[in-house]
């Protein structure tokens, strides 16, 4: 991404903008969510967010509701 110099303004490029994904697998976030039952709780026991517990299930097209009902 190309973005101009706020000090001399010239083109600057610059890489890896943003933090880094936390890599925690649907399946990981599945088994938690059935263990425990809770958002919250399976949120703390991955180290990761609310937030971030639902965004992954969004890209599966899945609801914590649904996983944690499921039985498989």
């Amino acid at each position: 991404m190309k973005i101009d110099c706020p000090k001399c303004g010239e083109k600057i490029m610059l890489n890896g903008i943003g933090r880094k994904s936390l890599g925690i697998s649907v399946k990981n976030i599945s088994d938690a969510l059935r263990a425990f039952s809770s958002v919250d709780l399976a949120a703390k026991e991955l180290g990761c967010s609310r937030g971030y517990i639902y965004q992954e299930l969004k890209k599966s097209g899945l609801k914590p509701k649904d996983v944690i009902l499921s039985k498989t």
